[in-house]
């Protein structure tokens, strides 16, 4: 594939309730005068991200604020113990139904379709049957993004045609390497500050799973900053002192967390606008 040269692009990565801190980078990105030519999100990434390629600049981090304070959002991160439950009972695969995310993502992106979207948008779900990588980068936005968010025994798996798709992070984490293939010449890396983490070997038998986690969705993301191309300006911006709990703290277990919100978003805005001084030339 010829890659065609693409100005800026922003890349969202996985990561669960943890993406509220994207918000707070969309806002000061989009103060700063950023304004992407390419979306590329996994998973939350993918949330966030169609939101940022369908509405306009002025509208996005306010959208977005409005969808992380919604009920349908609680309700999906933060269902209580019985719900999930029963749930669980009833589908036998997840603990979550996928509905109240389905209402989120329509009352924002009503039914559009990702090749009508004013910003270039791709995001990425694993696919069951071959096990295979896909993006999606046209079709139903709604149905995508339900897609690459289909964290495994939290929310079922989205059949899209013939196939079965699960959660974007599965394969590609924090997709930098597939705005680079597409031919962005200026990255901004939105993480939700598990990278910022270093990770220390176990020493608890509950931290050998969550360090075996983190090197698989760390790795490619390492390989593919690693390797960017001469000429193609990086920068992963900060997600703010606090806005992911310790790996290896017992918080971080607790993936419903969802009363940390509006701290996140803020300390990101404010970590993600400092970082930008002196750094992004406004039009």
């Amino acid at each position: 594939m010829t890659a065609e040269r693409i100005g800026t692009a922003v890349v969202l990565g996985g990561g669960g309730a943890l993406g509220a801190a994207q918000v707070g980078m969309l806002r000061a990105l989009l103060d700063a005068g950023v304004r992407p030519d390419l979306v590329v999100g996994t998973s939350v990434g993918a949330i966030n991200g169609a939101v940022l390629a369908a509405c306009p600049a002025a509208e996005v981090a306010d959208r977005l604020e409005s969808l992380w304070h919604s009920p349908d959002a609680a309700e999906v991160f933060a269902a209580g113990t019985v719900a999930r439950l029963r749930e669980l009972a009833r589908t036998r695969i997840a603990a979550h139904s996928a509905e109240p995310l389905r209402r989120a993502l329509v009352a924002q992106l009503d039914d559009r379709s990702i090749e009508d979207l004013p910003v270039p948008f791709q995001c990425c779900a694993a696919r069951i049957e071959d096990a295979a990588e896909h993006w999606f980068d046209r079709g139903p936005v709604v149905d995508a993004v339900l897609a690459s968010a289909a964290v495994p025994g939290l929310l079922p798996a989205v059949r899209i045609g013939a196939h079965h798709y699960l959660d974007g992070g599965l394969v590609h984490s924090i997709p930098l390497g597939r705005a680079v293939e597409l031919g962005a010449q200026r990255v901004f890396v939105l993480q939700v500050g598990r990278i910022e983490q270093t990770l220390t070997a176990p020493r608890n038998p509950w931290e050998v799973g969550v360090v075996a986690f983190e090197i698989a969705r760390r790795h490619r993301f390492a390989r593919d900053l690693a390797t960017a191309p001469d000429g193609v300006e990086v920068h992963v911006l900060p997600a703010g002192a606090g806005a992911a709990p310790q790996w290896n703290s017992r918080e971080a277990l607790r993936y419903r967390d969802f009363s940390a919100v509006d701290r996140r978003i803020d300390g990101a805005y404010r970590a993600t606008a400092t970082y930008l001084e002196g750094v992004v030339r406004c039009p």
